[in-house]
């Protein structure tokens, strides 16, 4: 039984929707158009992103995959499941992660709390699908050679750097303009939950941290309770208030980062920072450069 067919065989899906529905995600996102996060889901990010692709091929702009969009998108129904097995590396992902930010600044790296997570993140997806492609099984218990099933995520092409992203606060949506004004990608964020910390006008970045380290200062928490009068070194790692990478802007104190929670992006608002997904947050780091210019629009 070949993977595909094994993946029908252990999903409550008896035919193409759900197939298809993850094809639509996973080629929006391998252009570089992405829908927030691979669920299955046909919602608003989806649609949005289906839009702005069309818009950006002078298709009519429908937000759904209508044939000539399905054609663009060269989705692929029959090959957007995979059966990868658990590997060492998989497992050594997996670290503690205390409440306590005193006990998080302690630790040498923060590591995803489980294996769903682990595979959640590297599958660009829910763990709420990766239950639903593998029903019966409990993903946390997986060892090292097990197989499961999770959806194809296609490696982009390197892009050439762009000179301007354009961050719409109303949409909540990050958009990378290439040297022809041309949109080339465009990631779902988080804002300032509080109007009065969001920017306005222009800026550009000035820094590029993969994997960073983060400076907890009890001052921008008003929302711990716990006893901190000192700035503590949080260490690098999944779990990092922000993530996987850093992009800093020239407003101090602002930047464009990860999350330990892709599944809130849009649904929770931030301290001021422009939160992404960790795996768009990295993926926007290798479409911009120093100076690349930043424009806030409403």
């Amino acid at each position: 039984m070949g993977a595909l067919c094994a993946a029908s065989a252990r999903t409550n899906d008896p035919g193409t929707a759900l197939r298809r529905q993850l094809a639509w995600q996973v080629a929006l996102e391998a252009v570089g158009f992405s829908p927030g996060i691979i669920d299955g889901a046909i919602g608003r990010k989806t649609q949005l992103a289906t839009r702005e692709f069309q818009r950006m091929r002078g298709l009519k702009q429908t937000g759904q995959l209508d044939s000539q969009t399905a054609q663009a998108l060269q989705i692929d129904p029959n090959n957007v499941l995979q059966s990868p097995r658990i590997e060492a590396r998989h497992l050594k992902d997996i670290g503690p992660d205390p409440a306590s930010w005193l006990a998080r600044s302690k630790l040498s790296r923060l590591g995803h709390r489980d294996l769903e997570e682990v595979l959640a993140e590297q599958y660009h997806c829910t763990r709420g699908l990766l239950r639903r492609l593998n029903p019966g099984v409990t993903i946390t218990d997986l060892k090292v050679g097990d197989t499961f099933i999770a959806p194809q995520v296609i490696p982009p092409a390197r892009p050439r750097p762009a000179p301007v992203i354009e961050i719409n606060l109303s949409e909540q949506i990050i958009r990378v303009i290439d040297r022809d004004n041309k949109l080339v990608g465009l990631f779902h964020c988080s804002i300032a939950a509080h109007r009065a910390k969001r920017p306005t006008g222009q800026a550009r970045i000035t820094r590029i941290v993969p994997n960073p380290e983060y400076t907890f200062r009890p001052e921008m928490w008003p929302e711990v309770t716990e006893k901190i009068d000192q700035a503590l070194r949080i260490p690098p790692g999944p779990r990092n208030p922000v993530g996987r990478c850093w992009i800093a802007l020239s407003l101090p104190g602002y930047g464009i980062h990860g999350t330990p929670n892709p599944e809130l992006i849009g649904k929770t608002g931030s301290h001021g920072c422009f939160r992404m997904t960790n795996w768009d947050a990295l993926r926007l780091s290798t479409m911009v450069r120093i100076d690349t210019e930043v424009r806030f629009v409403e």
